[in-house]
């Protein structure tokens, strides 16, 4: 099972879009989702600042800003 992990900040919304369209392909396992406010973590926010939501997949980057639907699907497929 793959462990998601989104990097998220509080109001944004890319970041809103991102999770309602990730829960939509996921569907149940969702709710497995690891959200991250990069705000509580200052070497995240150095690493990402203004550049997110950013999708993790078992630690490997996925996609930026808007959710790549073929690379989800990619990972759903393993």
């Amino acid at each position: 099972m793959t462990a998601w992990t989104v990097y998220t900040r509080s109001g944004c919304s890319l970041c809103e879009q991102l999770m309602i369209e990730l829960a939509e392909l996921l569907g149940p396992a969702a709710a497995d989702v690891a959200v991250i406010d990069i705000a509580d973590h200052p070497d995240l926010e150095g690493k990402y600042g203004r550049r997110i939501p950013v999708l993790l997949a078992d630690g490997d980057f996925v996609c930026a800003y808007r959710l790549d639907h073929d690379r989800v699907r990619a990972y759903l497929t393993l």
